[in-house]
């Protein structure tokens, strides 16, 4: 290339630091690429998690050198300026990328797992690449980076590419700094790369891509369910449009009712004209569709919906993908139409990553399975969204969105791990002012589960070079995770739990002032020792007072309650002096507990009123899966209703209580149909949040209100709290960066511990 014309100036030399999303994302040969187009000379090295640049020029040169850093940089990266500072050195002759240096304290960014990129897709789909077809396909743009980093610095010999050699043609790409593959770390191609296998328990097994491919499409084609291994874990796969194939997966699942993922071809120039078919994208939902994390949104059901009715019975919404890798590329254009994707697990374990145990635990529900070589070094399970109002919220976490990195409003002295909840487990690790927080692990009910929970909280400290010096836990202490924090050695500290779902809220918000948020959800230990779940907090992170709350109930069978509504339902009749015939407790055991508050927690949990509404709006006295009462009551729901005003007073300690019972009369009243009577019990709920920020308005003069907790997945609800608010002149924040479920509760735990350590 030929060197430009230098602006007339005195040369000189400057050393550009830069921090931020700017390892794994082909920073470097950009800033190779763009020092020889200005004529720029000097070096680019990785140096653990930052990137330094010697630029030698004339200073206008340079000048517009460090302005294109940022300004022209890559897509998928976003880097930021730590230091331009001019130094004394000689000019270099050329411009060269250096190794990376591993010794050096600095910032560090770990890449999650990439969608594939066009310029791969062009490839993938031209028989004249020699690339064509190959379902590992990549390139410094797209790929994999967290599901295969075993170490750092980002290099291949850290990954679990390392096994297999380049070939000449791959390593002249990768070796050459103008090469769309320069360090490419996954880089391969069908002579030096990974392969698929076609295997399974009643198969014969087929090697090869084309014709492992080929043999996985016509089991699918013949109505057969196949496990597929991807980036972050395996799929288990069927066509969406036959009803009686994904019945079958269904029952070999043991997941009677809960909703399926369907993945759609790309198709049209938005890549979603076959997806448009079955459902419909609102404002916002498309791009989020085919965008950059191509994660599953929640659309809804289309008029024209031909998927299979068991995708998600009694529901409004489907979960809509897109394919994200090569190889379900691949699958897709071949079968044609959608399937259902869903997750390669247990009963909400991580979902599989290893062959022989995908092989072991999923053989009972897969026909076959479409495998690889490719190590799988941690799971990355699909992340989920959903539009709320003008948010597209996340409900899970994980594969191209995850790990996550926020930044928090305080410095800490000490670096912290904190370990979250129960239910939906992530962990996040906190330094100085970073917080990284870890992709969805699952329930902590299982032996997987903990492994993999222990695992990630491993390989976060690992991969970002810091040691927790304390970690942070629910203060439950039947919680699994709040137990394995107590065994670490080290110094823990307790978080209330919906204390942690108010700091969430604030510190993504960077919580400046005083702060109501509700924090409602299913049930948490509270600090009275009952089970809180329907909280009003006043104050800011580490400084939270119980400023309302709903009218406590005991709830018969404690836990039990969460997959068997009826139980909130009845409490309630009995907490009212009523009978509720419709209760499935023939003999009365559960009542005579209830009456000798036997295993009858009290709580104030708005999930168990939302199960409770359920119940018996609904006839829906068990549930299959977490939540799936509240949202079939919700999936009724067509107009907006108003509220019944509910009755708000302090009780004996001070806290403001709203009073459900008048609401009860309404949801048992069978003279309304279901679906005026889901109406009215939303609207009246959120008419609840309304009246208690009022009246924190009145007596503190708050003006930010937050919304955290489970219960605020709730379309219907979310969105007319959100509108009453807004017409009521209050700032409301409903997270966007973070899911307001108990995915969120690590963040929360690290945040109340460093503003508790920033007040002390």
């Amino acid at each position: 290339m030929a060197e430009p014309a230098r602006i007339a100036g005195k040369a000189g030399t400057r050393r550009i630091r830069l921090r931020g999303h700017v390892q794994g994302v082909g920073f470097r040969p950009f800033v190779y690429r763009l020092a020889r187009e200005l004529g720029v000379t000097g070096q680019v090295q990785n140096q653990r998690g930052e990137v330094e640049v010697i630029a030698s020029g004339d200073p206008p040169v340079l000048d517009r050198f460090v302005a294109d850093l940022i300004e022209r940089a890559p897509p998928l990266s976003a880097p930021s300026l730590v230091e331009v500072a001019d130094i004394d050195l000689p000019a270099a002759t050329d411009f060269e990328i250096v190794d990376s240096k591993a010794d050096a304290e600095a910032q560090i960014f770990v890449p999650p797992d990439y969608f594939m990129c066009d310029d791969c897709r062009r490839e993938l789909t031209d028989p004249a690449d020699r690339r064509y077809g190959y379902p590992f396909i990549n390139c410094t743009q797209c790929g994999p980076r967290y599901t295969l980093i075993e170490s750092l610095p980002y290099d291949r010999p850290n990954t679990s590419k390392s096994g297999f050699p380049l070939c000449p043609e791959c390593e002249a790409e990768y070796s050459d700094p103008g090469d769309r593959r320069f360090h490419a770390e996954p880089v391969a191609c069908a002579r030096c790369g990974p392969h698929l296998e076609f295997e399974g328990p009643n198969v014969e097994s087929i090697a090869g891509d084309d014709a492992a491919l080929a043999a996985a499409v016509d089991v699918l084609r013949s109505g057969g369910i196949v496990a597929v291994k991807g980036i972050g874990g395996y799929h288990l796969v069927c066509d969406a449009t036959n009803d009686s194939a994904v019945r079958r997966l269904r029952e070999r699942k043991q997941r009677p009712h809960k909703p399926l993922a369907v993945m759609f071809p790309v198709a049209g120039a938005d890549g979603l004209d076959i997806a448009r078919r079955h459902v419909s994208l609102e404002e916002g939902e498309a791009a989020l569709v085919a965008g950059p994390e191509r994660p599953i949104v929640l659309a809804r059901r289309g008029p024209n919906c031909r998927l299979a009715s068991s995708v998600a019975p009694g529901l409004a919404e489907i979960g809509v993908f897109l394919p994200y890798s090569p190889l379900h590329q691949l699958l897709l254009d071949a079968i044609g139409g959608p399937v259902v994707a869903t997750s390669g697990n247990i009963s909400g374990e991580p979902v599989l990553t290893d062959n022989d145990e995908a092989l072991r635990r999923l053989s009972g529900i897969a026909d076959a399975f479409l495998q690889h070589d490719r190590p799988i070094v941690r799971p990355a399970d699909d992340p989920v969204f959903r539009r709320i109002g003008r948010h597209l919220c996340p409900i899970r976490i994980g594969r191209g969105c995850a790990p996550r990195e926020l930044i928090l409003p305080w410095r800490q002295s000490r670096p912290t791990l904190a370990v979250g909840g129960h239910m939906k487990g992530t962990l996040a690790l906190s330094w100085d002012d970073r917080i990284v927080v870890s992709p969805h692990i699952g329930e902590m009910d299982s032996p997987r589960s903990l492994d993999v929970f222990a695992q990630v909280a491993a390989d976060l400290q690992a991969l970002y070079g810091v040691r927790a010096e304390r970690i942070v836990c629910d203060a439950h202490p039947g919680y699994t995770t709040h137990r394995w924090a107590r065994k670490q050695g080290i110094p823990v500290v307790e978080a209330w739990h919906h204390e942690a779902h108010a700091s969430a809220v604030a510190a993504e918000y960077g919580c400046a002032g005083e702060w109501l948020v509700f924090a409602w959800d299913g049930v948490g230990l509270g600090r009275d020792g009952t089970l809180w779940g329907g909280e009003a907090f006043l104050g800011r992170p580490g400084a939270w007072q119980r400023f309302a709350s709903l009218r406590p109930f005991r709830l018969p069978g404690g836990d039990k309650a969460g997959r068997q509504p009826w139980r909130s339902a009845a409490a309630l009749h009995w907490e009212c002096g009523e009978h509720w015939d419709a209760a499935p407790d023939p003999d009365g055991l559960a009542h005579a507990a209830w009456l000798q508050q036997m295993n009858c927690p009290a709580t104030s949990a708005a999930g168990r009123l939302f199960d409770a509404a359920a119940a018996i709006i609904c006839d829906m006295p068990q549930a299959s899966f977490e939540a799936q009462g509240p949202m079939v009551l919700e999936a009724l729901c067509r107009d907006e209703a108003e509220p019944l005003r509910l009755p708000l007073g302090a009780a004996e300690d001070g806290v403001l209580r709203t009073d459900w019972q008048p609401l009860l009369d309404i949801i048992v009243n069978e003279d309304l149909a279901p679906t005026r009577r889901a109406e009215l019990f939303h609207a009246s709920m959120a008419g609840v949040v309304l009246d208690q920020a009022l009246a924190a308005r009145r007596e503190h003069a708050v003006a930010q209100v937050g919304l955290g907790g489970g219960v605020f997945q709730n379309r219907v609800l979310a969105e007319r709290v959100i509108a009453l608010l807004d017409e009521a002149g209050f700032e409301v924040y409903l997270p966007q960066t973070l899911p307001c479920n108990d995915a969120a509760l690590s963040f929360g735990q690290a945040a109340e511990a460093a503003a508790r350590e920033a007040t002390d």
